[in-house]
């Protein structure tokens, strides 16, 4: 488009208004065949062919009172600094067609005096002293700082220690990452302000997963989404997207705090508040000009990074998980594959799959060409998996078979039918009868956990009618337990393999087994008796 174009299209739209996000309004005017970029705080400026650049996320417009507005023989002038600023963002606007950035609301912060004996002011100050002289954020003291923290640790001592235990998983993957593109390793933290580490966390507005990516800046920065995949989700790709977009807005503010308060309410907020501040670019001094939630996004980040640094000065207990980061591996599958038929062929239960696997929105991983899908499992676990390779998507591929493929007309079902558990059941299996999801069934039957009880009976919403006469038709011939003695190198998918139509979970069900090891010696009931 022609600049002259582009001029007469903002000129003749300068007055309707716009609702966006986190982006600068600009008026864009030519002169000397060049951009100028001016900056219309009264405004938004929406066409049919252009993309909205901004909106103020507190949702108040700011005007100038009668008195203050400029003779038309004074000349406006802008900050360099944040002129400079919005020039680089604008250049990646158009570069990479970025028009939405990250929210995530931040519980209102109350800056009022928390009693919290434990932790004086006097040593508040120069732990925080300590803390500012080895990381790239602005840590000062403050009063405000001061409430946060001690609000934290008095209200929220349980909540933190199990993020403590969760933080043992996923910081070191983001380490990785943020250490990759030269991120202070500290902004781990953000995760945990941003998402409470919760893989499939979603806000209000759509933002997704540990770094709270809305849907557009996902894809920009190369997040796949589609119905099946949300990797907005998948820890790994989503930190790799987050470090890109903090290195940018890095290589624009120049300041980590910047960068931060960047990511939370876009670029254009943050220059806003610089020049309302007189062009101070130190966090702190523009903070009572950003939006509220920003103005508290930064002072959470800093206390949760104080609280974890210091967790062992305040008596936190950081719980092991089930297992670390280093302890797990990923397979790239070659076949469709369901995390139920995973946990039926390897033993590990589905809890455990669907927090190693968070991308996967319906449970199932696909296999489609070009496409690197992959299936992370407990490292004890690859090998049995890579081993058996061959026979596992034969499985796959015959229970596909077995399927009843779907009638030619609409059937449209809305009533409900109750199953009652048998034994060898399990959440996934069952999911898999009836056509619905794990966490469906235990939504309709207000399950916590996945254990199940025989002769237990769920109500259940089936996505095809035909599953219905089948579940009530299946039945378990053998009327007389078969037993198996183990032997020294046995494990239960190998011995699952010596009984047709006998799964591992089944041989733990009939066995009453919870974990995976074996003794040899013991003897096991392989078949339903």
């Amino acid at each position: 488009m022609k600049l002259y174009t582009l001029y007469s299209i903002l000129l003749g739209t300068l007055f309707c208004a716009a609702q966006s996000y986190g982006q600068d309004t600009l008026m864009v005017s030519k002169k000397n065949d060049s951009l100028k970029v001016t900056n219309i705080n009264t405004t938004e400026v929406v066409t049919e062919n252009l993309e909205i650049l901004d909106t103020l996320i507190d949702g108040k417009t700011y005007l100038k009172s009668s008195d203050e507005l400029l003779k038309p023989s004074e000349v406006l002038q802008d900050d360099k600094v944040a002129s400079d600023y919005d020039k680089k963002w604008i250049e990646e606007l158009y570069n990479n067609s970025l028009f939405d950035t990250i929210y995530r609301d931040v519980t209102n912060l109350k800056y009022e005096v928390v009693e919290y004996p434990e932790l004086s002011t006097d040593t508040l100050k120069a732990r925080l002293e300590r803390l500012n002289a080895r990381t790239p954020f602005n840590v000062e003291y403050n009063p405000g700082l001061e409430s946060v923290i001690k609000s934290f640790l008095k209200r929220r001592h349980h909540s933190l220690e199990r993020l403590m235990g969760l933080s043992n998983f996923y910081f070191p993957m983001f380490e990785r990452e943020l250490d990759n593109y030269n991120i202070p390793l500290e902004m781990k933290y953000l995760a945990i302000v941003e998402s409470a580490l919760k893989p499939r966390a979603k806000s209000r507005v759509g933002a997704t997963g540990l770094w709270q990516f809305m849907f557009a800046t996902g894809r920009q920065y190369g997040l796949d989404v589609s119905s099946y995949v949300d990797e907005r989700s998948d820890p790994i790709k989503s930190t790799e997207s987050a470090a890109k977009y903090l290195a940018r807005l890095y290589e624009i503010f120049d300041d980590w705090d910047l960068a931060l308060a960047a990511y939370n309410s876009g670029p254009g907020n943050v220059n806003k508040a610089i020049r309302r501040s007189g062009g101070s670019r130190n966090y702190w001094n523009i903070r009572p000009n950003l939006p509220r939630e920003t103005a508290g996004y930064v002072p959470a980040f800093l206390a949760t990074m104080y609280i974890f640094e210091y967790a062992e000065e305040h008596g936190f207990v950081k719980h092991k998980p089930q297992f670390n980061y280093v302890e797990t591996d990923t397979i790239r599958v070659k076949k469709t594959i369901t995390l139920g038929q995973v946990s039926e062929y390897t033993g590990v239960d589905m809890a455990t799959l669907q927090f190693l696997n968070p991308a996967y929105k319906l449970d199932v991983i696909p296999y489609i060409k070009g496409k690197n899908y992959t299936l992370r499992l407990p490292r004890e676990y690859v090998g049995t998996f890579v081993n058996n390779e061959d026979k596992i998507y034969q499985f796959v591929q015959k229970e596909l078979d077995a399927r009843e493929k779907p009638l030619p007309q609409l059937v449209e079902v809305d009533t409900k039918t109750r199953y009652k558990v048998r034994s060898g059941d399990y959440l996934g299996k069952i999911a898999r009868k009836f056509g619905v999801r794990v966490s469906q069934i235990k939504q309709w039957n207000g399950l916590r956990s996945n254990n199940l009880k025989v002769g237990q009976r769920l109500t259940i919403y089936p996505r095809n009618p035909s599953s219905v006469s089948q579940a009530s038709k299946t039945t378990v011939t053998s009327s007389t337990a078969k037993t198996y003695k183990v032997k020294s190198g046995d494990s239960l998918w190998s011995i699952s393999q010596k009984f047709p139509g006998v799964s591992v979970q089944n041989i733990k069900d009939w066995n009453g087994i919870s974990g995976n090891k074996l003794k040899p010696g013991m003897t096991l009931k392989v078949s339903k008796g």
